[in-house]
Formats: structure tokens, sequence, C-alpha cells
């Protein structure tokens, strides 16, 4: 379980059974009211950014997510092919799911 004091960015969280990891987060203390947390986070699939305000002390499941190394092969057009440095599994992944700095990336990179 992941709570608000957890915050940080990069940290993923579960939220309406969707993963996302915090973009960004503020903790606020107002002088009058309850603690509270306002974060964006970015959605793993989806790759939109929202906005959410979060009571202090608010508990969330960590998604189930895998990590794995990858060496990026080559670029044909707007997709992108990637392997799998332990199984040698190739995926492929277009421009908009890697997102807008993609052009960066060099060939045979891990």
């Amino acid at each position: 379980m992941i709570s608000t004091a957890d915050f940080r960015n990069g940290v993923r969280l579960e939220l309406d059974g969707q993963p996302y990891h915090i973009v960004e987060f503020q903790h606020v203390k107002p002088g009058k009211g309850p603690a509270f947390v306002r974060t964006k986070l970015k959605g793993y699939k989806t790759g939109n950014v929202i906005d959410r305000t979060f009571r202090s002390g608010e508990k969330f499941e960590e998604p189930d997510l895998d990590e794995c190394e990858m060496q990026f092969l080559y670029c044909g057009g707007d997709e992108y092919s990637f392997m799998d440095t332990s199984s040698y599994e190739q995926v492929t992944y277009s421009k908009k799911q890697l997102g807008e700095n993609v052009d960066l990336m060099k060939e045979n990179t891990i």
C-alpha cells in the first residue's frame, strides 16, 4: 500500500483500476482545515496527465507492472522496435506510445 506520505516523483500507484505514476506533487497544509496533496499523474496506458487532489493519509494499491531491460533496435516510420535483453523477444511501439522525446533515442542503446 502507498500512502500520500510516500508520494515522490515517479512513484507508481493504481487509481480507479488504472496504473499511474506521479509527475509532480505538492503537500499543502492550509492554516484552516486538514492537509492535502495536489498531484499530476500520468497514465501508463493512455499517456494522459490528470490533476488530482487527495486528503492526507489516503492509501492506494501498487499497480501490477513488470520492468525489463530493453534494447532499442531500429525505427521504421512511426514504429519503434525493441528487444528484451533477457528473452530476446521483440516488441514494437508507436511514436505516440513512447512520448515526445523518442526521436532522441539512438539505435542499439539499452
